[in-house]
C-alpha cells in the first residue's frame, strides 16, 4: 500500500506544522543498532523526519528529537540501549527532548515492561510493523504532550512511497522483502518483524530505476532471507536478478542475507550469467556440526552445506564466500566445534563474521539444556578468530599484481590524504587518488594485504 493512502493529516495538524512555534529550531538525531535492514529503516525515518521540517542534529546530546532504532539479535545490545537511555535522561530535561524507541526491541514485551518500570521518560514506542506511522506519534506528542506506546503485534503491510534520507552516495540499500519464517531456534527475529512478506517486482525495479538516474552505481539487496523472496506468478528472486542487471547505470548488485535452505539453482545461474550481481556471497553457515545445525533448526547438514558450495563454485567463476557462525551454541561439544573449523578450513571464506552465543529471551534456544559455560565459549571463539585471521591474510595474498575494478567510496577515516573503496569481491582497498574518483569505480593494482584491507595504486 501506498504511504499516501494510509497516513492521513488533520487540518489541525497541517496548521501546527507550518507554525513558527514548531519550525523553529527542531533537529533529529538517530541511533541504529544492528543490521543493514535496520540501517535501511533509519534512513526512511530520517526521511519522514525531515519532510516534517526536522533536520539532522551533530550528536544525541544536542537533539530535540532521539530515535533508537533498537536491534535483538545480541544480548548487549539491551545493555547499550539502557546505558543510552540513562545518559539521555538529565539532558532530555534541558533541551525538552522527546525519546523515541523503534526497532526489534520494542516488539520485545520484557523490554517494554522494563521501559515503563525504569524509563518512564521515554515518549514514543513503535514497533517493526508501524515504521510509517512515527509522524503521526511525534504529532501527537507535540500538540498533546501525549506519552505513546503504539506495537502492532501483527503482521505490518509493504508500506511504499516513503521518503528517505539516504546515508550513502554510491551505495543504496533496497530491502526487498520483510519478516522471516525460518524460526532458527536461537533466532527472535520471527517475533519481532512477522512473517515473510514481499514487495512488487515493478516496486522494486522503479526504486532501482530511479536510482540509477541520481547516480548510484552500487545496490545491496536486503532481507531477512532474501533469497525466498516470492514476486507473485512464479516471479522469484532469480528474475528480480536478472531484471536488475538489465537496468543501465547499476555496475554492482550485492544482496543478504540468503539461507542455504533456500540456494536454487535458479538463482545460482542467474548470478554466474548476469554481469552486474557479485560473485562473493553471504552464505550463513553458523555451525559445521550437523548435530547442531538440527538444534538450531537450520534445515541442512553439514553435507548439503558443503556440496551447495561445491555447486556454487562449479558454476560461477571466481565466486568467494563469506559467512556468520555462532560459537558455543547450547550442546556444542569439542567434536562438533571441531566439525565447524573443518568447513571453515575446507571453504576456505574470505571473511567470518562470527558470534559468541548469547541467550535471547523467547527463543527456543532459551530453553534448551546443557548451556556451554563461558570460558569454554571463549576459548573456542578464540581459536575460530586465529583460524579465521590467518585464512584471511593468506586469501588476501592471491590479490596482490592483480587489477581490481573498486568503486570509490569516499576518503579513508584515517587518512583523508588516502582513497577507500571495495572491490567487486567486497574487499576494502585504499589507494592515493584524486578526489573526483570518489563515486567511480576504477581499475587499481594490488600491491599489498593488511589482513583487513588491500592497499593499491590506479592505474
Amino acid at each position: 500500500m501506498d504511504v499516501k493512502e494510509k497516513i492521513k493529516i488533520t487540518e489541525n495538524e497541517k496548521t501546527f506544522l507550518k507554525s513558527k512555534e514548531y519550525t523553529i529550531n527542531l533537529t533529529y538525531y538517530i541511533i541504529t543498532m544492528g543490521c543493514k535492514l535496520n540501517e535501511n529503516d533509519s534512513e526512511k525515518i530520517a526521511g519522514m523526519l525531515e519532510k516534517m521540517g526536522y533536520k539532522e542534529a551533530t550528536s544525541p546530546e544536542v537533539a530535540n528529537l532521539v530515535v533508537f532504532n533498537t536491534c535483538c539479535i545480541r544480548e548487549n545490545a539491551e545493555e547499550k540501549l539502557f546505558g543510552k537511555l540513562g545518559e539521555l535522561k538529565n539532558i532530555k530535561k534541558a533541551n525538552n527532548m522527546i525519546i523515541c524507541l523503534g526497532g526489534c526491541m520494542s516488539q520485545e514485551k520484557h523490554v517494554i515492561d522494563k521501559v515503563k518500570q525504569s524509563y518512564p521518560y521515554v515518549d514514543i514506542v513503535f514497533g517493526t510493523h508501524n515504521i510509517h506511522k512515527l509522524p503521526e506519534m511525534i504529532l501527537e506528542k507535540l500538540m498533546h504532550n501525549k506519552k505513546i506506546i503504539d506495537v502492532w503485534d501483527i503482521d505490518g503491510e509493504v508500506i511504499e512511497g516513503l521518503p528517505i534520507k539516504r546515508k550513502n552516495n554510491n551505495s543504496a540499500l533496497v530491502t526487498i522483502m520483510y519478516g522471516c519464517n525460518n524460526f532458527c531456534s536461537y533466532c527472535i527475529v520471527p517475533y519481532t518483524r512477522g512473517r515473510e512478506r514481499s514487495r512488487k517486482p515493478k516496486d522494486i525495479l522503479n526504486e532501482i530505476a530511479d536510482l540509477s538516474k541520481q547516480g548510484y552505481k552500487e545496490i545491496m539487496l536486503l532481507g531477512q532471507n532474501v533469497n525466498s523472496y516470492v514476486g507473485g506468478e512464479g516471479y522469484t528472486f532469480a528474475n528480480l536478478l536478472r531484471d536488475i542487471d538489465k537496468i543501465e547505470g547499476i555496475e554492482i548488485v550485492r544482496f543478504m542475507s540468503p539461507h542455504p535452505k533456500d540456494f536454487t539453482d535458479d538463482v545460482i545461474d542467474a548470478i554466474a550469467e548476469c554481469d552486474s550481481v557479485c560473485k562473493v556471497i553471504h552464505l550463513p553457515l553458523q555451525s559445521g556440526s550437523s548435530n547442531v545445525l538440527k538444534l538450531m533448526n537450520r534445515k541442512y547438514t553439514k553435507e548439503q552445506y558443503l556440496n551447495l558450495v561445491y555447486k556454487i563454485r562449479s558454476k560461477v567463476k571466481g565466486v568467494s564466500f563469506t559467512t556468520d557462525i555462532i560459537v558455543g551454541f547450547p550442546g556444542e561439544t569439542e567434536s562438533d566445534f571441531e566439525d565447524t573449523l573443518d568447513v571453515v578450513e575446507r571453504v576456505g571464506f574470505e571473511q567470518i563474521f562470527m558470534f559468541i552465543y548469547s541467550v535471547r529471551v523467547g527463543t527456543v534456544a532459551e530453553r534448551m539444556p546443557d548451556h556451554i559455560p563461558d570460558n569454554i565459549k571463549s576459548e573456542r571463539f578464540n581459536r575460530l578468530k586465529a583460524l579465521a585471521d590467518d585464512m584471511t591474510e593468506k586469501e588476501n595474498f592471491k590479490y596482490i599484481n592483480t587489477i581490481q575494478p573498486v568503486l570509490v567510496e569516499g576518503e579513508s577515516k584515517t587518512n583523508p590524504s588516502v582513497l577507500t573503496g571495495r572491490t567487486r569481491n567486497n574487499k576494502v582497498v585504499n589507494f592515493v587518488g584524486s578526489k573526483d574518483l570518489i563515486g567511480k569505480e576504477v581499475n587499481v593494482k594490488i600491491i599489498s594485504q593488511h589482513v583487513w584491507y588491500l592497499r593499491g595504486e590506479v592505474v
